[in-house]
């Protein structure tokens, strides 16, 4: 743990808190795996953004347990270090990505008049600079440390006002994942209110996931060219890692092509089908992702069986592989710009020996752990409820 307390001219300059591994490995990729699952277009250039509030919204509701402890841990870090005299609350909690080109220049996150209910910021890394990204050094302007080279597992704690001017550098290549807190004395803004009325509205069922409105999911340097140009978000994080997808509909069934995204499919891997349908490409995202975190903790399954004869895969059909064109055409329409805003070293798109029994297994654990998380949010919403905080419910109370 670094602390930063440096003094000025007749002054106390505000402390900055640096904690070193504060998130564990695991849970760095958790909530990774999370956002990669669920992310929509974000609030500046090249920027993508998963609030807790759109996991709800998106019968996704069951990921906010990963982030409890966490928000616990950081507020207490938080009052404890500034010496809070009343209890803080959170005002947001958001999984934010940035990408090649994305930047910001000096400025703080109090600088404009509505955010001035706004008085720390939490910032986790949760991915490495060199090793998952270039460029995205975070400056201060003034006092010390000067510069963070994020490392996943570590935070950086400091006061939102103009004391803690900063600036993050451009983003390279690949993508550069943080999730960032903001802290109010304001119970006013305390999102946990909002977000325990949205959990009880959309509870207690476990659902599978059902996308938000097509425009949250398309991305565009030119936002203006109304989806001319761009790529559909899920479709593309997919894309990078082998990916493609088949509709189980037929195309001319919908006035707007977007609906297909919303309706059951099927996903491909070079010419091979896998047989099971997915509900959406939600859906379809979520299974490949949790793959992508969980395929090394996976068994190797890998048979002798030419491809197209494993039990969960049939090769593709020549109507299939117009089908799958036609969908790439439509949603994947810059494939450059694909490559430049999603692909990293740790994408593997190698379709020879790729084990679709180690895929169907990852399935089963998706929804093993979807399960987990179910049960452990229904028995902590009634105590949330009560108390109107969201805070980690021991197991006794249950």
């Amino acid at each position: 743990m670094l602390l930063s307390r440096e003094m000025g001219v007749g002054s106390l300059k505000p402390p900055r808190l640096i904690l070193h591994n504060f998130l564990t490995s695991e849970e760095c990729k958790e909530l990774e795996f999370i956002h990669k699952s669920s992310s929509t277009v974000g609030y500046r250039p090249n920027v993508f953004s998963t609030t807790l509030s759109h996991l709800i919204a998106t019968n996704s509701s069951t990921f906010l347990i990963p982030f409890v402890p966490i928000r616990e841990r950081l507020k207490e870090k938080v009052e404890h270090f500034f010496g809070c005299e009343y209890e803080l609350c959170v005002e947001f909690t958001g999984l934010i990505s940035w990408c090649r080109g994305a930047s910001i220049g000096w400025h703080s996150d109090d600088n404009r008049p509505y955010l001035k209910q706004r008085h720390f910021t939490a910032v986790c890394y949760l991915n490495s600079y060199g090793k998952d990204f270039k460029g995205g050094l975070f400056h201060f302007q003034d006092g010390e440390p000067a510069t963070l080279v994020p490392m996943a597992g570590d935070v950086a704690i400091y006061t939102a006002d103009s004391c803690n001017i900063h600036a993050v550098d451009e983003i390279i290549e690949g993508e550069r994942l943080t999730l960032t807190l903001w802290f109010s004395r304001d119970s006013a803004h305390d999102e946990d209110a909002k977000l325990i009325s949205l959990l009880s509205k959309n509870m207690p069922e476990l659902k599978l996931p059902m996308l938000a409105s097509s425009n949250m999911y398309w991305f565009s340097l030119d936002p203006a060219s109304h989806q001319q140009l761009g790529f559909d978000i899920c479709l593309a994080r997919m894309h990078v890692l082998g990916f493609d997808i088949c509709s189980c509909q037929a195309e001319g069934l919908f006035s707007d092509s977007t609906e297909l995204l919303m309706e059951p499919l099927q996903l491909v891997r070079g010419n091979e089908l896998f047989k099971q349908e997915f509900v959406n490409i939600l859906h379809a995202l979520q299974a490949v992702q949790f793959h992508h975190w969980k395929a090394s903790d996976l068994p190797d399954a890998q048979s002798e069986a030419e491809p197209g004869d494993v039990e969960h895969v049939v090769r593709l059909s020549k109507s299939q592989q117009e089908v799958v064109r036609s969908l790439k055409s439509r949603f994947l329409k810059d494939h450059q710009l694909v490559e430049m805003i999603f692909s990293c070293a740790t994408c593997s798109r190698n379709q020879k020996n790729f084990d679709w029994e180690r895929f169907s297994a990852a399935i089963a654990g998706l929804e093993d752990h979807t399960c987990k998380l179910h049960k452990e949010l229904l028995m902590s919403l009634p105590y949330w409820r009560t108390h109107g905080i969201i805070y980690s419910v021991p197991p006794a109370c249950s």
